[in-house]
């Protein structure tokens, strides 16, 4: 039997942890990894809301938005990869194994933006993914790829730049702005 508030209720909390977790890539500490409230109430919107409970899923469809505090999240569909409660190893978080947030994923915080086409992040193995015209923002500082691969465990990371096209040369382009010290 799927409950749906205990399952569902740490979603938001993960998937903005997922994606703007990588944002630090592009200078200071991410503001969700770097003590956002994730106390606080979390909101989720959609159009629609499918629990297929034989696949193990949940699928959130249309216009997502996803609010927690000052970080918001927003993607065309967010799908919940749940295992049962006698398939839940001790420590796993609320039963979930992965969280893909699919078509036009944003997530802000009051600093930093992150950005592209498809995010995944590996609950169990706590591996973030973001895929595709990836920007991460942070004040002036702009970082752009094809992918984005954050391991949570280490703290390491990987931004690639993927396929040349007319748009692109493949390559990864990162825009760094010095901060003006005081007087200057």
């Amino acid at each position: 039997m799927l409950r749906l508030t205990p399952d569902i209720k740490h979603l938001p909390a993960l998937v903005g942890l997922m994606l703007l977790a990588g944002v630090s890539i592009a200078g200071a500490q991410s503001a969700l990894t770097g003590g956002a409230n994730t106390d606080q109430p979390i909101e989720i919107t959609a159009d629609s809301l499918e629990v297929q409970q034989a696949k193990q899923l949940a699928i959130f469809e249309g216009n997502v938005q996803v609010v927690q505090g000052d970080i918001r999240m927003r993607s065309a569909k967010l799908i919940v990869h749940y295992s049962e409660k006698d398939q839940q190893k001790d420590g796993d978080p609320a039963n979930i194994r992965q969280i893909d947030a699919l078509g036009n994923v944003f997530l802000s915080s009051p600093r930093e933006t992150a950005q592209g086409d498809k995010g995944v992040y590996d609950v169990t193995n706590k591996l973030i993914n973001l895929q595709g015209n990836v920007v991460l923002t942070q004040g002036k500082n702009v970082l752009r790829g094809n992918t984005l691969t954050l391991n949570l465990i280490t703290g390491e990371s990987r931004v690639e730049g993927g396929a040349a096209t007319n748009a692109n040369q493949g390559r990864v382009k990162g825009i760094f702005v010095p901060e003006k010290k005081a007087g200057e």
